[in-house]
């Protein structure tokens, strides 16, 4: 077993406030073992002491040569705990959306000039995808505090991707396939995970790059991709489904290419807009942003600038129904109301109260709220399949039976088992389809969320069930709400973190 430290030993010692002394009891080493690692003379070699070393300090201290060897150490569940019962109050902001900062982050990696972001959440993907560019060489600044991000991909060293730690944890590592091969000719990313919402197969991206003259390399663990092409073996691109990812990625990749080409059903969500205006921004020329036909015109020459996260849509979503279940009054602030017009249109039917001020949301205390036959989720401008399970916990409060048609994701129904421990009442006719009869009086036990969305519902569920409900498995929520619990504590709700 061959590994090295992948910072500086002192330092990481100091960081952490481990005394030499103190080190080596707790590893089982002489002090004078610790000191040689500090001075660089000497690395763990045995392999008992390498994971004892490695269940402190984790994938920042430690590299290893084969990454196979590394120990499966398990990592400590935090949870949330929640009182149920409480009203809401008072204002909360929401900060630009996770689903246009990926992307726009990785659009940063088609030019080599500097790319400042602002309104940047605050989430455990950001931290993630940011690691990953770091570790190609990427120069990279953050400041939490005021959610800007500086990104100068001037040096990047693309080989080291295929290996990377961070890069096979999530999905959104997809998202640098289109601007690395665009930019350098070749690129190989490990098969991205991220949430268990079901088939979220890769075709649309591998597909479209094939089509417009990349070559692929085939792999059982990565995709490898190279291009050389002198132009583009074909200018017309005809996706199969309306795919954000597909979109960006595919958009990015022809945005670094001296030609005019046009993709036909492409998504329009509003974050797949943001990514698709920061390109033109950058110098790539491209009309039908909003529609599902994007003309568009790249240039090998795109340029950097500064360029601003929009709200997060999902997030208006989620706190609105927030206060709805619990009969509050409350204020979510830095909203674009366009995106959430279907979604909106769901809540008046039910009797849900609000108002649509500048660019902010009221919300009122809604007495009387009434099923509905359907909630279907559709591609935009239709029902955000990613706002079906908060609003499957506010149908548990409605008067009567609704049936949840969800046509993108055959696994994003599973929370309504977790819904069901807590009383909710319901029934799964298949795996696109299930009722809701309300209203059910909730009441707390242990929950889990089964990815990120299916957590936040879990959340509100805890919101106004009677007793303690302990939300698992947060890692989830962390990758798209920022300070989820410290809003909701700000608004009244009982609710904490352990760990």
């Amino acid at each position: 077993m061959q590994i090295k430290f992948k910072t500086d030993f002192r330092e990481w010692a100091e960081k952490h406030r481990w005394k030499p002394t103190e080190l080596a009891e707790e590893l089982g080493v002489s002090r004078q073992t610790i000191h040689h690692w500090m001075d660089g003379k000497s690395i763990p070699k045995n392999e008992e002491i390498i994971t004892k070393l490695y269940k402190l300090g984790g994938d920042k201290l430690i590299q290893f040569a084969n990454r196979l060897d590394k120990p499966r150490v398990p990592k400590p569940k935090a949870y949330f705990e929640i009182e149920g019962g409480q009203k809401l109050s008072g204002t909360v902001r929401v900060p630009g959306a996770k689903n246009a900062a990926l992307p726009m982050l990785c659009a940063a990696l088609l030019t080599p000039e500097k790319c400042e972001f602002r309104d940047v959440p605050n989430i455990s993907d950001i931290a993630l995808l940011l690691e990953i560019f770091a570790e190609m060489g990427v120069e990279v600044s953050r400041n939490i505090e005021k959610k800007t991000v500086t990104i100068q991909a001037k040096n990047v060293d693309v080989s080291l991707l295929r290996e990377c730690e961070q890069a096979m944890k999530f999905r959104a590592s997809i998202l640098m396939l289109g601007p690395l091969l665009s930019r350098f000719g070749a690129a190989e990313i490990p098969l991205p995970g991220g949430c268990v919402l079901g088939a979220r197969p890769n075709f649309i991206h591998t597909d479209g790059l094939q089509t417009l003259g990349a070559v692929m390399h085939e792999s059982p663990d990565s995709l490898k991709f190279s291009f050389d092409a002198s132009k583009l073996a074909n200018h017309r691109l005809l996706l199969s489904e309306a795919s954000v990812t597909g979109t960006e990625n595919l958009a990015m990749f022809l945005a670094g290419q001296p030609e005019a080409s046009e993709i036909f059903f492409a998504a329009a969500e509003t974050h797949v807009c943001g990514v698709l205006r920061m390109l033109d921004q950058m110098g790539a020329k491209i009309e039908g942003i909003g529609s599902h036909h994007l003309q568009i015109k790249g240039t090998k020459n795109l340029k950097g600038g500064v360029f601003t996260i929009p709200p997060d849509g999902l997030l208006v979503g989620t706190y609105a129904i927030a206060g709805l279940i619990t009969g509050s009054e409350i204020t979510i602030e830095n909203v674009n109301h366009k995106e959430l017009f279907s979604f909106y249109g769901t809540l008046k039917r039910i009797g849900a109260q609000f108002e649509m001020l500048d660019n902010a949301l009221h919300v009122l205390p809604s007495p009387k709220l009434e099923a509905i036959p359907k909630v279907q989720t559709a591609i935009f401008p239709g029902f955000s399949t990613d706002l079906q399970s908060p609003m499957g916990v506010l149908l548990t409060q409605c008067k009567g039976e609704t049936v949840i048609f969800e046509t993108l994701f055959e696994n994003r129904l599973s929370y309504l088992f977790e819904l069901e421990k807590m009383g909710a009442k319901m029934q799964i006719i298949n795996a696109h389809q299930a009722k809701i009869t309300g209203p059910s009086k909730l009441r707390g036990t242990e929950v889990q969320s089964w990815d990120l969305r299916a957590g936040a519902a879990m959340v509100l569920a805890g919101l106004i069930a009677e007793g303690t409900t302990k939300v698992t498995n947060i890692d989830y929520i962390d990758r798209g709400y920022e300070n989820f619990v410290e809003n909701l504590q700000a608004m009244g709700a009982k609710i904490q973190r352990v760990d």
